[in-house]
C-alpha cells in the first residue's frame, strides 16, 4: 500500500494546474531532442510524459504531430520550450565555469533534469526547490531509469509560498558563498508581492558573484493576445488553459528593482535568441510570446 500510495503521490502532483505545465515542457524537450537541428538534448523528457497518465499520449517526437511544425502548440511553442531550455543551460553552464559559483538553486525546478544531463565542475551542488508530489514523482521516473545525477543533488520538497528559505538553508545551502538561481517558467504564475518576494530574498541570500536568470511576461501582453493560436490550441489540444493559471495582477518590476539593489541586468526577447542561434520561434501576428522578456543578472564582487 506504501508504493501505490507514494506513487499517487507523484502523478498527482504533475497532473493538475501548474504541474501539468510541467509534462507540457517535458514533451517539448522530448521533441526538441530528437529534432536533426536540436538546439537542447534531454534523454529524460520524454520518460516523464510517458510515465503520466495525462500526459501518455502527447508526442514525444515531431513525426507524432499530424500537422508537424505548423502545429501551434507542438511545434512553434514546443520550439520555443527548447529555445528557453539551450539558453538556461548555457547561462547555468556559464555562470559556474567563469563565475566560480558552485551553488544552483532551481526555484520551481519542476521536471528539470539538469543535474543529470550537464557537465558540471567538480564540486557543484544543484539544489531542486519544488513541491513534494512533483519532487516525488521525478524521483520515482529518474529511480526507474538508474540515472545518476552529474552533480550533488539535493532535492527540497516545499511550496514557495511556504518559508523555504529555512528548508534551503537547512538543506546545506551557504548564503556565505556565490550562487547561481535560475525560475524557469516560474514567475507569472505567482501574485505580484509573492515575485517581489522571491527577487527580495534571492538578492538578501547571494553574495557578490551570484547570478540570476528568469522568465517574465509583460501585463499588456497577456490579454492583449488572449486569442493567439499558442493559447487556444493549448487549451484545445492538451486542456491546459494557461491564461487561467497565470496570476492576473499587475506584475512588478523585477529586473529594475535588481539594478536598483546593484545587480547588472540584460533584459531580452526570446526572438534575440532565435537569431543568434539560427532556429526557434520568430515574431508573428496576435503573438503569445510578444510579452515574454528573458533577465539575467549578476550581483558584482565588493
Amino acid at each position: 500500500m506504501a508504493g501505490t500510495a507514494h506513487r499517487n503521490t507523484g502523478v498527482e502532483g504533475v497532473e493538475g494546474g501548474v504541474g501539468l505545465t510541467a509534462l507540457m515542457v517535458a514533451a517539448a524537450r522530448a521533441i526538441e531532442t530528437h529534432r536533426h537541428d536540436s538546439l537542447a538534448r534531454d534523454v529524460y523528457a520524454e520518460h516523464f510524459v510517458l510515465a503520466a497518465p495525462a500526459s501518455a499520449g502527447w508526442p514525444v517526437r515531431m513525426h507524432q504531430v499530424p500537422d508537424g511544425d505548423a502545429n501551434p502548440l507542438w511545434g512553434r511553442f514546443a520550439r520555443y520550450f527548447g529555445l528557453r531550455t539551450r539558453v538556461l543551460d548555457d547561462f547555468l553552464l556559464q555562470s559556474v565555469h567563469s563565475g566560480g559559483a558552485r551553488q544552483v538553486v532551481l526555484l520551481g525546478a519542476g521536471l528539470d533534469s539538469r543535474a543529470f544531463r550537464l557537465d558540471w565542475p567538480c564540486g557543484c551542488v544543484i539544489f531542486e526547490v519544488d513541491r513534494e508530489g512533483v519532487l516525488a514523482f521525478k524521483h520515482k521516473v529518474l529511480g526507474g531509469l538508474s540515472a545518476t545525477p552529474k552533480a550533488a543533488r539535493v532535492p527540497i520538497p516545499i511550496d514557495l509560498r511556504a518559508d523555504w528559505v529555512a528548508a534551503l538553508t537547512d538543506a546545506g545551502f551557504d548564503a556565505a558563498a556565490p550562487s547561481v538561481w535560475l525560475a524557469e517558467g516560474l514567475l507569472f504564475y505567482l501574485p505580484g508581492a509573492a515575485e517581489t518576494y522571491l527577487i527580495d530574498t534571492v538578492d538578501r541570500l547571494s553574495t557578490g558573484g551570484s547570478a540570476l536568470a528568469f522568465e517574465v511576461k509583460l501585463d499588456k501582453d497577456l490579454l492583449e493576445f488572449s486569442d493567439s493560436p499558442l493559447y487556444t490550441s493549448t487549451k484545445h489540444q492538451i486542456g491546459i488553459d494557461l491564461l487561467n493559471l497565470f496570476d492576473g495582477e499587475p506584475r512588478p518590476d523585477s529586473a529594475g528593482d535588481l539594478a536598483g539593489k546593484g545587480w547588472s541586468t540584460s533584459v531580452h526577447t526570446p526572438f534575440d535568441f532565435t537569431r543568434r542561434h539560427g532556429r526557434g520561434p520568430l515574431p508573428e501576428q496576435r503573438d503569445a510570446l510578444a510579452g515574454n522578456r528573458w533577465v539575467f543578472a549578476n550581483k558584482p564582487r565588493p
